[in-house]
């Protein structure tokens, strides 16, 4: 049987961080819309019933604890509140005005499913439609999951990652022949949090490569792209 997805309107001006939650709240199998401030999230609601919004505090015009209010007078749509303001003071009004939880940036990505899935599940709502996670490439298969990775030969052996090694190859199978910055790659394994000269990625690039590689000799698999980043070269499908 299978589940709608969940529908999450993401209210925040700022186009990359917009872009990064909508990417991957749209990789754990939500339906999202985009608006860039108040009078966009008056025109998506005019189409679509969210069943939870993501709302910026400091939008251009309406400020977000406007909206929340008149969002709040309105309807009970689940509302998680982001700010770059982290005062206390900022999130007790936030609340006040109606706000069901708050996140202050910068945040990891997995914080903000784990509160929106706990939004959800408050509300009743279906938290995403079933996603595949199962990646195939060269001779590999990848289990978002379960976070294995194995052989693709049947012969039942895994490779062996770190946690880490694993959150860094699953950014590259979910964006296959894509040159993506360190930047990037520290946005999609580790949040904005993280530093943005953390020169551990390529640490991770090197012990990745090197394992792929012994698994796969010749593959080839992880390119370097000068003054760009990194490519995964591999032709990348799901599977059940």
């Amino acid at each position: 049987m299978t589940t709608q997805a969940a529908t999450i309107l993401i209210v925040e001006d700022d186009p990359e961080i917009s872009r990064l939650v909508a990417d991957f709240m749209r990789r754990e199998g939500f339906e999202v819309v985009c608006a860039g401030d108040g009078a966009a999230m008056n025109a998506a609601l005019q189409r679509l019933r969210p069943d939870i919004i993501i709302l910026d505090l400091m939008l251009p015009g309406e400020d977000g604890l406007s909206i929340c209010r008149r969002l709040r007078a309105d309807d009970n749509i689940p509302i998680l509140m982001l700010t770059a303001k982290s005062d206390e003071v900022d999130r007790v009004v936030g609340l006040e005005m109606g706000a069901d939880d708050y996140l202050a940036k910068p945040f990891g990505p997995r914080e903000l499913l784990a509160r929106v899935r706990a939004l959800l599940r408050r509300a009743g709502a279906s938290p995403a439609r079933p996603v595949v996670r199962r990646y195939a490439f060269d001779r590999f298969v990848v289990d978002m999951d379960t976070r294995n990775v194995e052989l693709a030969e049947g012969d039942a052996q895994t490779l062996q990652l770190t946690s880490a090694e694993f959150d860094l190859l699953g950014c590259f199978v979910q964006r296959p022949r894509r040159v993506l910055s360190r930047d990037q790659i520290l946005d999609w394994t580790r949040g904005r949090s993280a530093e943005p000269f953390d020169r551990t990625v390529d640490m991770l690039i090197s012990r990745l490569r090197k394992k792929l590689e012994a698994a796969s000799p010749g593959s080839n698999l992880i390119t370097t792209v000068r003054n760009g980043g990194y490519l995964f070269t591999a032709s990348v499908k799901q599977v059940s």
